[in-house]
């Protein structure tokens, strides 16, 4: 399995790029959010998800480890093609995406192209809680002695407050490591003057 291309941008448009590396050029299909991080750059490290199917090989490309990981759980919900994933990902940044979900935001999700509303509901539905957990992103989860339950509050609160879940995960791990005997109130209270 291919985890990443490192080399050359020989083209690049908002939805596809060739990378050339060691004489291959290797098609990408990519979103917009890759398409603005690799604009302007003559070189890039590409994080592949290799797609394969009865008729067709495709790779899809992203700019970060945390945008191919919420494709990967994206695409897992039924319904969502690969296709339907990366316009996703065109149409919101991925932390816009985890926290329309995580609020319940059906208008917001609906509101792109290819999702209806019944796909919306299933995306919320499957996904709330996996993202809450610390899914469909490169940041690596909480574990220890920490009360679990009081992490996901924590997360889940500040994450409603409008920062980005990424950013949240990473101070409240920050956090935790100097104290993992905090409390829910501490914890948020803490987290809110280092974001």
């Amino acid at each position: 399995m291919i985890d990443y291309i490192k080399g050359k941008i020989t083209e690049l448009n908002p939805t596809e790029m060739t990378v050339e590396t060691f004489g291959i050029g290797y098609k990408v299909l990519i979103s917009l959010q890759t398409f603005s991080s690799f604009e302007n750059k003559e070189e890039c490290t590409v994080y592949i998800h290799h797609y394969i199917r009865e008729d067709e090989e495709l790779f899809y490309g992203f700019s970060t480890k945390d945008e191919r990981e919420l494709f990967r759980l994206l695409i897992g919900v039924s319904g969502i093609g690969a296709a339907t994933a990366r316009m996703m990902l065109s149409s919101l940044s991925s932390d816009e995406i985890r926290n329309a979900i995580i609020a319940e935001d059906i208008a917001r999700i609906k509101s792109i192209k290819g999702i209806g509303i019944k796909s919306a509901q299933r995306l919320v539905l499957e996904l709330k809680d996996k993202i809450i957990k610390g899914a469909g992103t490169d940041i690596p989860g909480i574990t220890g002695r920490v009360d679990s339950g009081i992490v996901e509050e924590a997360v889940t609160a500040l994450v409603l407050l409008g920062f980005p879940k990424a950013a949240v995960q990473k101070v409240v791990n920050g956090i935790l490591k100097e104290n993992s005997q905090i409390t829910l109130e501490s914890l948020i209270k803490s987290a809110l003057k280092k974001l």
